[in-house]
């Protein structure tokens, strides 16, 4: 009898699979995973796959019943433990893998659990997702087999590549690092010990229950141990992660948060002294501080969708040597892989700012000072969101705005620019707006809430939410 296997239609989503472990994700769903995938993999003439998981409670069970499901569709098995997704990453790069899949929640709550794919080291999503979820529900696998499996634990290798592209100067730095209780935790400990300066961690041990603040470093109240700290100590820099390590967040000597785009900022700066012209990439949510940046200082900025495996398509098409996302997500492939690794971003960053005159700070103030919205999220069904942008860009278009379609809506205007952009995860729909001057910023918020209410939609409350001062902050 084949095997046949169908999902809660929620938990396939477009850059992933997730889900609230026990409800809609279970160990059912993990081996059906490694089966399909298996299944996919074979009749692409491949025969191994790479396998690794996060810090979470639930995330040892999941992959042992992943791992079971890949065997079972004659896959050679590579288990490289728990640790970071980047980890990962390297490991489906360095060993020729024919696929990888990575079980972590990411930066979700506690209880929730996922799948990150990669196919020949590049990302599965989107519709090879779906046409995954058909395998299964129509049993479409290849014949039931015995593969084979084994451990190997890659941490030194990848750590000792983590330092090979170290590039600082003398200036010894005090780093203050928030681990987050995340995956990361064992590679962070080797990292520091290879890496010059004074190192303070926190919240380093790996700890699926999150004790001490949940693991997203783009919402402001989950740094404040972290710039607690670093204005304690008078650190360098302060740097976190979310849950599997994959993404980043920052903080300066003064503890203000260095948001993703102003991150960028300083990365492409740098990488553009030694690549000139190269191609940068950044969503559609990024300050129009970075694309005139990176311009500005010889490079040519292409603004993207947003989702990490959409950025690192893109990537990949245009050669370009860097990219990132508001969310934190931050790639380079001049002399990295490619893929997003938010332990390699923070060696790159520390070798600039171990190699500036002066403080983070200076960088941050000597921006352009702009006013934003924080990323505004709201309710919306996933059988209208989709509606909302076409009707909204069709009033635009008639009315003859300046208009970006490359991820949902963003308008320009003398007084700056606004985003609304359907999310592909969530039954949501997400906002944003940016301008030199507060009153600007009001005229773009209440051209946006007009658009809203044309399509029948409830504006967002922008007065509950105190805009941002700076590129991005």
């Amino acid at each position: 009898m084949s095997f046949r296997h169908r999902f809660d239609p929620t938990s396939l989503r477009e850059y992933d699979i997730r889900g609230i472990v026990g409800k809609t994700l279970t160990a059912q769903d993990a081996y059906a995973i490694g089966r399909a995938f298996g299944s996919i993999i074979a009749r692409r003439g491949g025969t191994n796959v790479v396998i690794g998981y996060d810090g979470r409670l639930s995330s040892p069970a999941l992959e042992s019943a992943l791992v079971r499901g890949a065997m079972a569709s004659g896959m050679a098995v590579t288990r490289v433990g728990c640790g970071p997704t980047p980890l990962l990453y390297f490991a489906s790069v360095t060993l020729g893998a024919d696929g990888a899949v990575m079980v972590t929640g990411s930066h979700n709550p506690p209880d929730h659990n996922g799948f990150k794919m990669m196919l020949d080291s590049r990302p599965f999503f989107g519709r090879q997702i779906r046409d995954l979820g058909n395998l299964c529900a129509t049993g479409d696998m290849v014949p039931e087999t015995t593969g084979s499996v084994r451990d190997m634990d890659l941490t030194d290798a990848y750590v000792q590549r983590l330092l090979d592209d170290w590039d600082g100067g003398a200036r010894a730095l005090h780093v203050v690092w928030d681990n987050g209780h995340s995956a990361a935790g064992r590679v962070l400990a080797r990292l520091v010990q290879g890496l010059p300066g004074r190192h303070t961690i926190l919240n380093g041990e790996i700890d699926g229950h999150f004790p001490v603040h949940h693991p997203d470093p783009t919402i402001p109240e989950n740094l404040e141990h972290l710039i607690g700290t670093v204005r304690a100590e008078h650190a360098d820099i302060g740097i976190a992660f979310d849950g599997d390590a994959d993404r980043i967040g920052v903080v300066d000597n003064t503890g203000r948060i260095i948001w993703a785009d102003q991150l960028l900022v300083i990365l492409a700066r740098d990488i553009l002294c030694h690549h000139a012209g190269a191609t940068v990439i950044a969503d559609v949510k990024a300050s129009q501080v970075l694309f005139d940046a990176v311009k500005g200082a010889g490079g040519n900025p292409v603004m993207w969708g947003a989702g990490h495996s959409l950025i690192k398509s893109k990537m990949a098409e245009t050669g370009a040597l860097l990219a990132g996302e508001m969310s934190g997500h931050i790639f380079f492939a001049d002399k990295w892989y490619g893929f997003d690794d938010a332990l390699y971003a923070a060696v790159r960053l520390l070798g600039i700012v171990a190699r500036l005159p002066g403080p983070l700070s200076d960088i941050w103030q000597a921006l352009p000072v702009m006013i934003n919205t924080p990323e505004l999220r709201f309710a919306c069904s996933d059988t209208r969101k989709f509606a909302v942008i076409q009707d909204v860009a069709e009033r635009l278009r008639a009315a003859g705005a300046t208009v970006s379609l490359i991820d949902g809506v963003r308008v320009s205007t003398p007084d700056g620019w606004w985003l609304l952009r359907a999310s592909n995860t969530q039954a949501m729909l997400v906002a944003r707006a940016e301008s030199m001057t507060e009153a600007g910023l009001a005229r773009l918020k209440a051209e946006l809430t007009t658009q809203l209410q044309q399509s029948g939609i409830k504006a967002p409350d922008f007065s509950a939410h105190d805009p941002h001062h700076g590129c991005n902050g």
